[in-house]
């Protein structure tokens, strides 16, 4: 089945999906001694169920080799070995080693990211935004640069891969990024947050709404998030940044918007009754504060 995809969902030619874990153990115990012949099974490997955690002993092992071998998988004609390309060799990768050497150094694999930036499938694509929003966590003026390169002449596709790699960035208000996309200091006047009920009941929403009005003479773009200061174990408050909307407003304009927030049972979190609050973040800007009380009932 060389150069083909095969059907992850099909059992037709052979073993698939979590079956392929066991040989995954076998490659990285056994194969390091012998790159070429581990990386051609990895690579059909992923065709069946992604190898991009059996990849990395062979990048922290010996990184030139290992991208040197992948380097032309960038064409293949298989859109999981593509995807591998960029997966594999994220520094950051979730639940996989940690690549110390892509974190210190990225440049290596920005000729892959290029070369994938503009790949015909979405699921490609999207792996190189990810693995951009991973460089970012220790060089976000590197990501900056590439964000303003790559977004010239950029089609719909490149844009959007292009915002989802800076989201992190644009949350926390990296001064370069947001020049990337033209968004520039914000002049308005603003009133708001303004909390529609001051307590807020575990298991309802938080709603809060606000009065915006350009103050500038020309036409200006605005990224609005808000921030929800959540209430800790310990009495203190850690801001959560949330994505809201981007509007654009013409000179003297006044927009009226409005928005709820889920304060319900979620895994990742854990809530704490009291004063808690809400501000909001405006191309990379914090503005307004106000504050609510949230209401969890003694079970």
């Amino acid at each position: 089945v060389a150069d083909t995809d095969v059907d992850r969902a099909s059992d037709e030619l052979g073993i698939r999906g979590w079956g392929m874990m066991p040989l995954g153990m076998v490659v990285t115990d056994s194969g390091l001694e012998d790159f070429e012949k581990s990386f051609a099974l990895l690579k059909e490997m992923t065709k069946r169920a992604t190898t991009e955690f059996e990849v990395r002993p062979f990048l922290d092992r010996d990184q030139d080799k290992a991208l040197s071998i992948m380097a032309p998988w960038v064409n293949d004609p298989s859109v999981h070995v593509r995807r591998l390309v960029s997966e594999g060799t994220r520094p950051r990768l979730p639940w996989g080693m940690r690549l110390k050497q892509l974190c210190a150094d990225p440049t290596p694999v920005l000729p892959l990211l290029e070369a994938l930036r503009d790949d015909p499938e979405e699921y490609v694509r999207r792996s190189v935004a990810n693995h951009l929003n991973d460089i970012a966590k220790d060089h976000p003026d590197l990501v900056a640069e590439i964000a303003a390169l790559w977004l010239r002449d950029a089609d719909r596709n490149r844009e959007k891969l292009v915002r989802h790699a800076c989201r992190t960035l644009v949350k926390q208000g990296h001064s370069a990024t947001l020049e990337a996309f033209g968004l520039k200091e914000p002049e308005i006047s603003l009133e708001g947050p303004i909390v529609e009920t001051g307590s807020v009941e575990y298991g309802s929403s938080l709603t809060f709404g606000i009065n915006l009005t350009s103050t500038t003479k020309a036409p200006q773009q605005l990224v609005l998030d808000y921030v929800v200061h959540f209430k800790k174990a310990n009495g203190s408050l850690a801001p959560k940044v949330f994505k809201w909307t981007k509007i654009a407003l013409e000179p003297g304009q006044t927009v009226n918007l409005r928005r709820e927030h889920a304060i319900r049972p979620i895994t990742t979190r854990v809530y704490y009754g009291g004063t808690q609050a809400v501000s909001l973040r405006i191309n990379g800007k914090d503005f307004g504060y106000s504050e609510f009380e949230l209401i969890i009932e003694a079970t």
